[in-house]
């Protein structure tokens, strides 16, 4: 069903329209302290700091940068950002003096938020210049502006809401220049899924600097008139809890906090559930029965990115097909395309998924060269590589198999890593688990090599993982190492972080 033609409006006038319906409905709660703010006390708080930002000087296209877990403030800062005419740049808590630097030289803000715990950090870059603020300022700072703030004028098609970062296809982190209406067109292909409403109550413990918490909570919810409810980070035991004391309708998780579930020994049920939504990450059929089953709620998973807005796919509810991404949402095209000649592939081939829609990027900030390696332009459209390799059935569903880059060359066959997680992830032994390729010193190529965390007090060896694999996939698949180690590292979305299992590797054979 198609949604065209797309408003053209701000961010901000999701919000305005929220609160114009249900001022006194409570938008958000502090999942920490149990603050409670209504749509109309986001509304003013938002309005009025966006006046404190155009009287500090942020104008029309000038960065506020945002580095802070989630909560409240943040959402009103960002709004605030927005209402203002600056554009948001997010920044991951944990990253480093460095990291910081780098994005900040990237992107020149000319504000920052932090919370105490990032503060230092952010504080060694923006040394002594004016406009840095902690969280925990924002009432006070909105409280004691002049007044709301001043309209202002932009082209909603073009004119940056943020500058988060992203991998991409290729290379390291780079700024993903997202319009106002490439944000306000996703939310509206978000919504028609039927996934969020007004009734809905949601924890937020996906970061918001990350676009999955950014766009695909924060926004669709304060646009449907849902209740959040904000955590600073995932913890199992409270999130639970939070589930059980707010009767929670809809979760959006990340395979790793799925697998904590799976894992956990809380006796919780989660009667207030309609369903869990898994993204930023393949998910392991495993670990998505175990926790339909032991919690009885259903387990469905999307797909996007942070060049899409982020959503491309998404499971129907109802119709939803086990260990698939889902068809695309309105008014999003794709095909799968070989990974060496670009040629548009047959449906069930395997190749890469290209997606073309009103929520891709602009392009990404100041770097041309990787613009053009990702955004394809023909006679039918702007396309987005997104550099996943899939198949796509008759109905459009997508089965995501891995990304482009992590593919494991052996003997001129492609090995797909998470297919072989998800594999290994099977055995009742395994808690967790990651595949990287290792170079064989010959001809060959590489082999898949897998890092395993047991369960406690198993005795899981190499030959049972080994043999686990053996018995299920073609020769070329065989796991042909195996390394047991206490934990995996992942970034805060949950994507394996084989980068880092790589280099550890490396140092092991220099």
């Amino acid at each position: 069903m198609s949604l065209a033609p797309y408003a053209v409006q701000p961010v901000t006038d999701d919000l305005v329209a929220s609160a114009q319906r249900h001022p006194d409905k409570v938008a958000f709660i502090d999942g920490i302290s149990g603050a409670e703010y209504t749509f109309d006390q986001i509304l003013t708080a938002a309005r009025r700091l966006g006046r404190h930002l155009q009287d500090a000087g942020v104008g029309v296209g000038d960065r506020v940068g945002i580095v802070a877990t989630n909560s409240p403030e943040w959402a009103v800062v960002f709004l605030a950002t927005l209402f203002a005419g600056g554009t948001v740049t997010t920044l991951n808590p944990l990253y480093t003096e460095r990291e910081i630097t780098e994005q900040f030289k990237d992107t020149t803000p000319t504000a920052v938020f932090a919370v105490e715990a990032t503060a230092p950090p952010v504080r060694a870059v923006w040394g002594d210049r004016p406009n840095f603020h902690l969280m925990n300022e924002v009432w006070d700072l909105a409280a004691a502006a002049t007044g709301e703030v001043t309209p202002v004028e932009f082209d909603p098609m073009t004119h940056l809401a943020v500058l988060p970062y992203s991998s991409g296809t290729t290379g390291g982190p780079k700024g993903v220049m997202l319009s106002h209406h490439n944000l306000t067109s996703n939310v509206r292909q978000t919504l028609s899924a039927g996934l969020i409403d007004g009734y809905s109550v949601m924890i937020d413990f996906l970061p918001f600097f990350h676009i999955y918490g950014m766009a695909v909570l924060l926004l669709p919810g304060l646009a449907a008139g849902a209740t959040q409810i904000t955590m600073p980070a995932f913890d199992p035991a409270r999130f639970l809890a939070l589930v059980s004391e707010h009767q929670a309708t809809n979760l959006f998780m990340v395979p790793p906090a799925l697998l904590a579930l799976a894992n956990s020994d809380a006796d919780v049920k989660m009667d207030s559930v309609r369903y869990i939504m898994s993204g930023a990450a393949p998910l392991p059929l495993d670990v998505a029965r175990r926790v339909a089953e032991r919690f009885d709620v259903i387990v469905v998973q999307g797909y996007g990115m942070t060049e899409a807005s982020p959503v491309t796919h998404i499971s129907l509810l109802g119709r939803d097909k086990e260990g698939t991404v889902g068809p695309t949402v309105p008014d999003t095209l794709e095909k799968v395309v070989d990974l060496d000649s670009g040629e548009t592939l047959p449906i069930g081939e395997v190749g890469e998924l290209l997606v073309q829609g009103p929520q891709v990027m602009q392009s990404y900030y100041h770097r041309p060269d990787a613009t053009a390696e990702t955004i394809l332009e023909d006679e039918t459209g702007r396309w987005l590589r997104t550099g996943d390799i899939v198949t796509m059935d008759a109905d459009g569903y997508v089965t995501i198999h891995d990304r482009a880059k992590e593919m494991i060359k052996y003997k001129g066959y492609q090995i797909a890593p998470a297919e072989l997680e998800a594999l290994i992830m099977e055995h009742p032994e395994v808690a967790d688990v990651a595949v990287i390729p290792k170079h064989t010193g010959t001809a060959d190529g590489e082999y898949p090599k897998a890092f395993v965390v047991r369960h406690a007090r198993s005795a899981l060896d190499e030959a049972a993982v080994m043999a686990h694999v053996t018995a299920v996939v073609a020769p070329y698949k065989k796991v042909r190492e195996v390394e047991f180690v206490d934990a995996i590292p992942k970034n805060p979305s949950g994507k394996i972080l084989r980068r880092e299992l790589k280099a550890k590797e490396r140092e092991k054979d220099s």
